[in-house]
């Protein structure tokens, strides 16, 4: 039995809004409570990565879908990996997930695709499916309408963000399903948040070519440097005003700025919830690409819908 798995519970994050949807299941995975090896031991990495082992993610994976269908049954307060794996479930759901490559793609889904999909997004009015994107540091964003019983999930990076895929998300289920986008509910789960996401000025250029709200997405902070501080004379060059300048660093509010697509598009304000958690900040519960410089499992937002 491989104990170290045993050392923290399964948890799966939910929204309250999306909570409130009948017939609806959510989720969004943390890195505990897993039998991956590769990421610190007992780690829930639901990606297939180089660096761990087809079968610790197959078990991940059984374990989280076991948990997530299992109608919140938390009866067993010290319910943990192991026992959520061997927990029966009714039925299988298909997991429909995607090869993402930062795009604005989205699918529609109505069966099991018969090879696999390549993109960033994916919807449905299909019961009995579970929708996924996978997740390290960007937004897996969920979509629902509880009136046309239809969802969306979107991974969101800053390239996603920039090709306004969350925008495109709303107007294609809109399309497809007549969505109204003031009847949407939008769930925003854990990812880098303004504290920790640096990027280069050109990430900035790309937001300011396209959103006039660009401006309040992006900070500004000045490196210091004590030695310079501290003796400006040994930094003296002939370039005015005397003084080279220590170059600013940049950071982006990337949940800041998918809220702001969701406004833009008629989502109400209160119809949005997002996650306050840091994934660069939590790397003891969530995996983080920047935070762990590569080396690291993903997470997965899921959303499906029940037969009514």
């Amino acid at each position: 039995m491989p104990t170290r798995a045993l050392q923290r519970k399964l948890e799966i994050l939910h929204t309250a809004n999306l909570g409130q949807i009948p017939g609806l299941v959510h989720g969004f995975s943390t890195r505990v409570g897993g039998f991956s090896r590769a990421y610190g031991g007992g780690a829930l990495n639901l990606g297939f990565t180089k660096d761990d082992s087809r079968a610790a993610v197959e078990r991940n994976r059984a374990a989280f879908l076991c948990k997530l269908l299992s109608d919140g049954d938390d009866s067993n307060p010290s319910a943990d990996a192991l026992s959520w794996e061997n927990r029966p479930v009714k039925r299988k759901w298909p997991l429909i997930t995607l090869r993402q490559i930062h795009s604005d793609i989205i699918h529609l889904v109505e069966a099991p695709p018969e090879s696999p999909l390549v993109g960033d997004g994916i919807i449905t009015s299909t019961p009995g499916l579970l929708l996924a994107v996978q997740t390290a540091d960007c937004l897996a964003i969920i979509l629902a309408d509880p009136r046309r019983r239809a969802i969306g999930i979107f991974h969101a990076g800053w390239r996603g963000t920039v090709k306004r895929i969350i925008e495109k998300g709303v107007g294609l289920m809109r399309l497809l399903f007549g969505t109204q986008p003031r009847n949407l509910e939008a769930a925003i789960g854990p990812g880098i948040h303004e504290c920790c996401y640096e990027v280069g000025a050109e990430v900035r250029e790309k937001f300011e070519s396209q959103f006039a709200y660009a401006p309040k997405l992006f900070r500004e902070v000045k490196e210091s440097d004590p030695v310079r501080e501290k003796y400006p004379l040994l930094f003296l060059t002939a370039r005015a005003p005397g003084h080279g300048e220590l170059p600013k660093k940049i950071f982006l509010d990337l949940l800041e700025a998918n809220r702001q697509q969701l406004l833009a598009v008629g989502v109400l304000a209160k119809n949005i919830e997002a996650s306050p958690l840091c994934t660069s900040c939590r790397t003891d519960w969530l995996f983080s690409y920047r935070g762990e410089k590569g080396a690291v499992g993903r997470m997965m937002g899921v959303v499906g819908l029940r037969a009514v």
